[in-house]
């Protein structure tokens, strides 16, 4: 089965975020979908593995942020290829507040929705949530990051926890931590910028 035909699916991408007894976390998804128009209701598929599950496993209340065509993959790579267990995603980050206290970033997002949590399903390795929505806010009439854009004009990576990520064949190189571009090669350039999210050398490391 060729993983790579799931990019041609038509969704967008999105920051999903959740908050609980004082920690705020959220993680990049594509696979929220509107399911009911009355009640407004979506579904939204999370890997076990990520701090965001159970952050809303344990307060049963979630947003979903739409990103436009217009955001960086420096904010991509802040909620898809870093852990809230060992960092805070929204520090220093433009954020607007939901009405159960989740934020969400306003840096280029299309919209934000707030559900409340009235289902789920075990799917092995993610848990697919069911969400009423409670709000519901525009932010911006620019055009919504599809995940084929993702990937065909923005030369993105797919983080390791997606649903449709294909482990890469083993590379020699140095792998960027923001967004997952490889170089290859036994030595990387002390000056060299990743092609994708313009990151220095620094932030690359050793496969």
């Amino acid at each position: 089965m060729d993983l790579q035909a799931f990019f041609k699916m038509s969704y967008g991408l999105y920051v999903l975020s959740a908050a609980f007894d004082g920690k705020q976390n959220g993680c990049i998804v594509n696979t929220v979908t509107q399911v009911t128009a009355e009640p407004p209701k979506a579904t939204v598929a999370v890997s076990k593995q990520n701090l965001t599950t159970e952050l809303i496993e344990q307060s049963g209340f979630f947003n979903a942020v739409p990103l436009t065509e217009k955001a960086t993959m420096d904010l991509i790579g802040r909620f898809g290829f870093r852990s809230g267990r060992e960092e805070d995603k929204f520090s220093g980050l433009e954020h607007g507040v939901d009405a159960h206290g989740v934020w969400y970033p306003t840096q280029n997002a299309a919209a934000m929705f707030s559900f409340k949590v009235i289902g789920k399903l075990d799917l092995d390795t993610h848990v697919l949530f069911v969400g009423k929505a409670v709000e519901a806010v525009k932010l911006s009439d620019d055009p919504v990051m599809t995940y084929d854009y993702y990937h065909r004009v923005k030369k993105g990576e797919t983080p390791p926890n997606a649903p449709s990520y294909k482990k890469p064949e083993q590379k020699t190189g140095w792998r960027c931590k923001i967004c997952g571009y490889v170089y290859e090669g036994e030595e990387l350039p002390p000056d060299y910028i990743c092609p994708i999210c313009k990151k220095p050398a620094s932030f690359f490391e050793k496969l």
